[in-house]
């Protein structure tokens, strides 16, 4: 059975509809991936999983559980973690103190907590008594990730991660990204870079005008360079 199944959504912000029947699903430990441009609903997706911004129809279960009309800190109590583009990080309070306001008991199995999260983020743990709003953008992007795991989700969904970090800092994101998926974790990933995502993806998603207008492995993306010009290219 999958682990989160998204049916037939549309999601509108006021009389604009965004999304137009996105349906998706995510089995335990898989990596799903939604690409496009700027602008297609890959955020809105999420926002609608999450619940930060209710659909106007459509289904949305997880892990067996209705949650289409929840609101989000009951769905994120149920398991879903969600690192939004913008990091939202608190630029007061030291990066213990980031983690630490987030703890939450694992539901079941290993959960994460410091020293854990340290693990996966070595340089966090060099600078953990360092104020969030001094850090540079790719520990601004760990410290969210590791934020996140810190409410032991069974399920995260990873908002344009590699969004304006330098290209070596997106390589150590990236393999970061790979541990823990290797882990057990489900994930879905909403990217343009589509190094990161083809690397990183079990399926995949293109979105274009709120819509999914193909679907396919990342095996069947590398075949169909024709499908990537026509969705991805600028």
């Amino acid at each position: 059975m999958p682990q989160l199944e998204v049916n037939s959504i549309h999601t509108s912000y006021g009389l604009s509809q965004v999304l137009f029947g996105i349906s998706l699903s995510v089995e335990p430990g898989q990596v799903i991936s939604l690409i496009g441009r700027n602008g297609v609903g890959k955020t809105t997706t999420m926002r609608s999983i999450i619940g930060l911004t209710p659909t106007s129809s459509g289904k949305i279960i997880f892990q067996g559980t209705d949650i289409t009309k929840l609101p989000a800190y009951k769905i994120s109590r149920l398991g879903v973690g969600f690192v939004p583009e913008e990091r939202r990080i608190f630029p007061q309070l030291s990066v213990w103190e980031n983690l630490d306001i987030a703890r939450r008991p694992a539901i079941s199995g290993e959960g994460w907590d410091e020293e854990r999260v340290f693990t996966l983020f070595p340089d966090l743990k060099d600078i953990q008594a360092r104020p969030g709003g001094v850090l540079s953008g790719g520990q601004q992007q760990m410290l969210t990730i590791a934020r996140t795991l810190m409410n032991n989700p069974s399920i995260l969904l990873l908002d344009e991660p590699s969004e304006g970090l330098a290209p070596k800092v997106v390589e150590d994101l990236r393999d970061q990204v790979k541990l823990l998926k290797d882990t057990g974790l489900s994930i879905i990933l909403a990217e343009q870079n589509l190094k990161f995502v083809l690397y990183l993806s079990d399926y995949c998603h293109i979105l274009e005008k709120g819509e999914i207008k193909y679907s396919g492995s990342p095996e069947d993306l590398r075949a169909k360079p024709e499908i990537l010009e026509q969705y991805l290219t600028l």
